[in-house]
């Protein structure tokens, strides 16, 4: 896969993950949205630290 069909398909997975936020009650998205941050902080993050395979 190239990189620019990576970024597509990333870029798929997290309008699909906004939308099941945006479609949750006004209260419950604060949380949505904090999940969301976190598991795309992890994702940039992982790939700043090398693997001791």
């Amino acid at each position: 896969m190239s990189t620019s069909e990576n970024i597509t398909q990333s870029d798929g997975e997290l309008v699909s993950a906004l939308s099941v936020v945006e479609d949750q009650p006004l209260e419950n998205r604060a949380e949505g949205y904090a999940k969301l941050y976190d598991d795309l902080r992890a994702q940039l993050e992982g790939g700043d630290i090398p693997s001791r395979d």
